[in-house]
């Protein structure tokens, strides 16, 4: 649980073979920017891989950025992680990427707390971490 006055840590994660993170390292600079820690995994992380840094940083959030149309699976596997890990009262998941239209309810409705397509304006995105992380 973040102690008041600290800064707001978010894990920006490319989970799979999605090979395209020019999206996801300028939500990173742009989170930075807006006064958060943000830890970037780089690309190919596995879910595993993405709770393990989350844990080891202490993240508040974990942001996905999925371009590769497996959002709803690679959502489905993390939260499942973060419940095993029992994490998932701790930490705000949150995805972008190509997201369509449809999957946006479906994301939600497995849990996923944000949902931000391509071309969410980046003060939304930055307004709802802060108001969601406790």
């Amino acid at each position: 649980m973040r102690r008041h006055g600290e800064r707001i840590r978010v894990v920006i994660a490319k989970p799979g073979l999605d090979g395209h993170d020019k999206g996801a390292k300028i939500v990173a600079r742009l989170l930075r920017d807006a006064g958060m820690e943000v830890i970037y995994t780089g690309l190919h992380r596995s879910i595993d891989d993405i709770v393990n840094i989350a844990m080891q940083e202490d993240a508040d959030v974990i942001g996905l950025s999925v371009l590769s149309g497996a959002h709803l699976p690679l959502s489905k596997r993390l939260l499942a992680r973060l419940d095993e890990e029992k994490m998932r009262e701790d930490v705000l998941v949150l995805v972008g990427g190509v997201i369509p239209t449809e999957d946006v309810q479906k994301l939600k409705a497995a849990g996923v707390d944000g949902v931000f397509p391509v071309a969410t304006p980046f003060e939304d995105i930055v307004s709802f971490i802060k108001e969601n992380v406790q």
